[in-house]
């Protein structure tokens, strides 16, 4: 398919529709994005502004190191905030700290770049670490601290100025189907391809493929601090041990069931919702806490204090910022497909589904998108 001439809609404009519109668009494509809000309003906006290469299974780190290429160039192009900081998960157990020297001797071979931090060392660069508590760190380069509001902002601005992208805001999309969509005002638009890239919310346009779909939402609750004093600095990205229970990356160690059974032991209230925390700092200062994941009928439209308490709890074994005044506070949902990378579809001829990257969309969806319009040009 040469896609020179290809008329291209995306339905959604969070990032895995942005994803898609500049893959399509680089590919030739002339690209047209709807979404239903004013401005991306969804999970996209809603997370650590983290790209994490390092969290990714060993097939899937290629494609994320991919995405990190395209975040590199866009940065490059449009001058978005960004901090290259790399991160550091930083252990207080032992058990934790035997998954990190495993990683560390087994992930190179792999394709990971990481290096095993002594407690000194981590003292030494992290100035958000609580003294005399670390065991062990495990510091990787490849992490990018990104501010997602700002890079959705960003993004639709640089696909049109370079691609001719357009985008049309507040235009709900109600009927997608081969050639054609419709949006709730009753405007009427034709295009070769479509491609719906609508998180969760595909299930209003396609209910019957979303109910056979291997798909559950996922909601995360998440903080953040007041600016911090005097511009203190993070430095590094903060992952803690019970990262280690959610990361692909570190199945790959057989000393991780030691420290599944024990968290499930002693803490099995951190199994119940889904918490793992970690840190990173907006483009004010502020530093973004999280994160905990309650999945399919477990979630509720009220956040629950508990969460919030319980991530804190965790946080102040581990971390130590100059004030933890919260600020804000809020969740986000998104779709996570349970068989693979992401979900992706044809339920019409010329109509694609794109979704499913759960919590994974800002490392990934660059990359995927690449991938999967790539091999159709080596197909064609």
């Amino acid at each position: 398919m040469s896609g020179k001439s290809n008329r291209v809609g995306i339905v959604g404009g969070g990032i895995v529709g942005l994803a898609n519109a500049w893959a399509a668009a680089r590919a030739g494509s002339q690209v047209t994005v709807f979404d239903r809000s004013d401005k991306a309003r969804g999970a996209s906006v809603r997370n650590f502004g983290m790209f994490w290469p390092l969290g990714q299974p060993a097939e899937l780190h290629p494609v994320a190191m991919r995405s990190g290429e395209l975040w590199r160039e866009l940065i490059a192009a449009t001058g978005i905030h960004a901090r290259p900081c790399g991160s550091v998960h930083v252990v207080d157990r032992d058990d934790e700290a035997a998954v990190l020297e495993e990683f560390a001797k087994l992930g190179g071979d792999l394709g990971y770049e990481c290096e095993l931090w002594t407690r000194a060392t981590v003292e030494e660069r992290c100035s958000g670490v609580r003294r005399g508590v670390t065991k062990a760190g495990l510091f990787s380069p490849t992490e990018i601290n990104l501010d997602p509001r700002e890079v959705l902002a960003a993004l639709p601005k640089f696909l049109a100025a370079k691609y001719g992208v357009r985008f049309h805001y507040s235009a709900a999309v109600v009927q997608a189907r081969s050639g054609v969509l419709r949006t709730g005002g009753g405007d009427k638009y034709s295009f070769d391809e479509i491609f719906v890239c609508s998180g969760h919310d595909f299930e209003t346009l396609f209910p019957e493929v979303f109910a056979a779909a291997p798909m559950k939402p996922c909601k995360l609750q998440m903080l953040r601090t007041v600016p911090q004093p005097g511009g203190w600095q993070l430095g590094p990205m903060l992952a803690s041990g019970l990262t280690l229970r959610h990361y692909a990356n570190f199945e790959i160690c057989p000393t991780l069931s030691v420290v599944k059974e024990r968290i499930a032991r002693e803490t099995p209230e951190l199994d119940r919702y889904g918490i793992h925390v970690m840190a990173s700092q907006d483009r004010f200062g502020g530093i973004v806490l999280g994160d905990s994941h309650e999945y399919g009928s477990d979630i509720e439209i009220f956040d629950k204090e508990e969460i919030d308490s319980l991530m804190l709890r965790e946080l102040h074994k581990l971390y130590d910022f100059p004030n933890w005044t919260i600020a804000e506070r809020w969740h986000g949902i998104y779709a996570k497909n349970t068989d693979g990378a992401e979900f992706r579809a044809e339920p019409l001829p010329g109509v694609h589904i794109a979704t499913g990257m759960g919590g994974s969309g800002m490392t990934m969806s660059f990359g995927l998108a690449d991938r999967f319009f790539a091999n159709r040009e080596l197909i064609a």
